[in-house]
């Protein structure tokens, strides 16, 4: 899905209970963001909002495949058009990184992992929010959660051991069933205390906080081999423009 779609989503009722139940387990583990640098990945712009004014400096990146908008519609842009392979960042200048819309979509999950990697502080944090495999959420394509890959918590945990992350925490989130119907909607929040009571498994998404590990400097050649062969043949970032940027049509 484009940034359009993505922006649409989250304008409808649906979308708007689904960033409120996401949000709320995001700010349940990350609860003091206070001094920090916090880095949005994929379309994480909903859920940086409560941030902004908190941490030290929150701001958003979006891959190119995806597209860019204007983040927050008010005021200095703080997002920016990204290649998710080379993150136009310092290494070790994040503290957080909240990864939404993006590792499901990823044509390359291992490079994008490594990238936050690099620009994660020792002690940093990755937050993953991604699509249950066993969700109904992932099965309606009517909603961002239906595209890309879905995962289980095993695929999850070891795509980030062999990343060089481990997993320190688990949330789960979206039981209510993904359809716009005003009903359904309005009792969503008896939907999630109750899946979180009797069925963790099948909620729409699985949400994994992991830290960085910091072994021997074994896998940094390859990494460096990796990145200066990836800067040989791509293009730099474009700058965020001010308005939405849609990638260009592969046809």
């Amino acid at each position: 899905m484009d940034v359009i779609d993505l922006r649409d989503f989250y304008g409808r009722p649906l979308g708007r209970v689904a960033q409120h139940h996401i949000a709320r387990r995001v700010e349940q583990i990350w609860p003091d963001v206070q001094g920090l640098n916090l880095l949005g990945l994929g379309f994480a712009t909903p859920y940086l909002a409560p941030f902004v004014g908190k941490a030290e400096r929150a701001f958003g990146l979006m891959p190119a495949r995806q597209g860019v908008m204007q983040w927050p519609a008010d005021g200095k842009c703080l997002t920016g058009l990204v290649d998710e392979r080379e993150l136009p960042l310092p290494d070790e200048s994040m503290d957080r990184v909240l990864l939404v819309h993006g590792l499901e979509a990823s044509e390359s999950k291992r490079g994008l992992l490594r990238q936050i990697w690099r620009v994660l502080a020792p002690g940093g944090r990755l937050l993953i929010v991604v699509p249950n495999r066993r969700g109904l959420w992932a099965r309606r394509e009517a909603t961002p959660f239906g595209h890309g890959q879905p995962f289980s918590r095993s695929q999850i945990t070891q795509l980030l051991r062999e990343s060089m992350f481990s997993p320190s925490d688990w949330e789960v989130a979206l039981f209510v069933p993904p359809f716009d119907w005003r009903p359904l909607l309005r009792s969503a929040s008896a939907w999630e205390r109750a899946g979180h009571m009797l069925w963790p498994r099948f909620s729409g998404v699985i949400m994994v906080e992991a830290t960085k590990q910091i072994y021997a400097a074994t896998p940094l050649p390859a990494s460096r081999k990796m990145k200066s062969r990836v800067r040989a043949i791509a293009p730099l970032p474009a700058p965020a423009p001010a308005r939405v940027v849609l990638p260009e049509d592969e046809d």
